[in-house]
C-alpha cells in the first residue's frame, strides 16, 4: 500500500480518498493542519501507487487493508477522515474494525445516496462522472496535457483552480515518454461504485457505529451549481441511525473543492483537529 505522510504532534489522523483519487487528494488539508496532527493518507487498493489486483474490492476489503496498514505502522485508535468513497470506507472501518477508530469525519460521503431516477446502478457512474471515468482508459502525452484536460471540465472552473489541484493531478499520473495514464484501475472503480450503492449494508454499518461522526458536506455537487450529493433530506433520513452525529454544510464548495479548495481544506483541517482534541479529552 502506498501512502503520503505529513508529520505533526499527537495521534496520527488517517485520511482516505475518493473513488478515482489517491492520497494527494489531501495535500490542501495536510497543509492547513499545519502540523497540529500527523496525517497519514493511504492509496486504497486499485489506486495511486498501491497494488491493482483483479479483486476483491468493496468497502469491507478496503477497511481490512486500512486496518492492516494501521497495525503495521503501530497506529492506535485514530480519527479517520474520508472524502467521497473514502467516507464509505471509513464507516466500514469503524463498524468492522472498531478498535482502529476513535472518531469519523465524513467529507461529502458515507450516507446512502439516492440514484438518479430510471438509471440502473451500473450506469450511474458513466452518467454522473462520464469524463472522469472515460479518462481512466486514455493516455496523455504529458502531465501538462492532463492538466489541460481537467481545466476544460466544470469542477475547477470559475477560479477554483489552484496549486493543490495541480499537485493532486500530477500525482494522479504514471508513465513516461508521451504515454501517461491515470493510476486508478477502472475495474476497481466500477466494483467499488456498485458496493457503495448497497444502501442497506451502509445503513447497517451506520447503525452499529459507537464513535462520534461529523459530516462535512458541500453545498454543490460534482460541478458548480449542481444539487448537493448529501441533501438535507438525505441527512435528515439517514443521520438518525447514528448515535452521535453532527452535520455542517460548507457553502460555496463543490464535491471536489471541499477537499482541494482553500475554504474547504481549512474547514476540514480544523474539524479533524477539533475532533482529535475532543477524543483526547
Amino acid at each position: 500500500m502506498s501512502w503520503g505522510f505529513w508529520p505533526g504532534r499527537g495521534q496520527t489522523v488517517i485520511a482516505l480518498h475518493g473513488i478515482t483519487a489517491q492520497y494527494a487528494n489531501f495535500v490542501g488539508v495536510a497543509e492547513r493542519m499545519e502540523g497540529r496532527r500527523p496525517l497519514l493518507a493511504l492509496d486504497l487498493r486499485g489506486r495511486g501507487g498501491s497494488t491493482k489486483p483483479d479483486g476483491p474490492y468493496g468497502m469491507s476489503t478496503h477497511a481490512a487493508d486500512v486496518a492492516a496498514a494501521m497495525e503495521a505502522f503501530a497506529i492506535g485508535p485514530s480519527v479517520v477522515v474520508g472524502h467521497s468513497m473514502g467516507a464509505f470506507v471509513a464507516t466500514a472501518l469503524a463498524a468492522e474494525h472498531p478498535e482502529a477508530v476513535s472518531a469519523l469525519v465524513l467529507v461529502d460521503g458515507g450516507l446512502p445516496l439516492e440514484p438518479p431516477p430510471g438509471i440502473p446502478p451500473e450506469q450511474v457512474l458513466d452518467t454522473a462522472l462520464s469524463a472522469q471515468v472515460e479518462r481512466l482508459s486514455r493516455t496523455f502525452a504529458s502531465p501538462e496535457d492532463y492538466l489541460a484536460f481537467w481545466r476544460a471540465l466544470p469542477p475547477f472552473s470559475g477560479g477554483r483552480w489552484n496549486r493543490w489541484v495541480e499537485d493532486y493531478l500530477r500525482k494522479d499520473l504514471a508513465g513516461a515518454d508521451h504515454c501517461y495514464r491515470p493510476q486508478a484501475f477502472e475495474q476497481a472503480v466500477r466494483a467499488d461504485f456498485l458496493d457503495c450503492a448497497d444502501a442497506e449494508r451502509i445503513r447497517s454499518r451506520l447503525a452499529s457505529l459507537e464513535v462520534p461522526v461529523l459530516l462535512l458536506r458541500a453545498s454543490e455537487g460534482f460541478n458548480p451549481g449542481d444539487p448537493p450529493l448529501c441533501s438535507d433530506e438525505t441527512v435528515a433520513r439517514e443521520s438518525v441511525l447514528v448515535a452521535d452525529f453532527r452535520d455542517r454544510v460548507l457553502h460555496g464548495c463543490t464535491h471536489y473543492t471541499i477537499a482541494l479548495g482553500e475554504t474547504g481544506a481549512q474547514v476540514v483541517a480544523d474539524a479533524v483537529v477539533e475532533m482529535a482534541e475532543e477524543c483526547r479529552s
